[in-house]
């Protein structure tokens, strides 16, 4: 049986830092208003939270098909930012870039 669902070929990284004690509340913040809309349109997503002693860090990849995807889903130029309303409350500073990388090679079950 042959598998013609797309497959990606681009990962979207996006980081954010809050404060150790804003943590729990940008958490679900981020969930509902940046992950969920992601989830509608990218190939796959995953969402990663570290704490250290002072910040917590935010980790989101996104999977796409092509760069043109991503520009369809961002309205414009997949490189550039698009804030959450929240953002400049949660976050230590507002991110200026993401990083979007080429997958060259990939194996077993990334998601859930």
């Amino acid at each position: 049986m042959h598998d013609d669902s797309p497959k990606p070929t681009i990962a979207r990284i996006w980081r954010g830092r809050t404060r150790r004690e804003m943590a729990d509340a940008y958490e679900p913040h981020l969930r509902e208003t940046g992950i969920t809309p992601l989830m509608e349109k990218a190939l796959g997503v995953q969402n990663f939270r570290e704490d250290r002693a002072d910040e917590s860090e935010f980790v989101t990849i996104s999977y796409w098909e092509s760069v043109e995807a991503m520009a369809r889903f961002t309205g414009g130029d997949p490189t550039e930012i698009h804030h959450l309303p929240r953002d400049a409350e949660f976050l230590i500073e507002l991110p200026k870039e993401v990083q979007i990388l080429r997958i060259l090679t990939s194996h077993g079950q990334t998601g859930q």
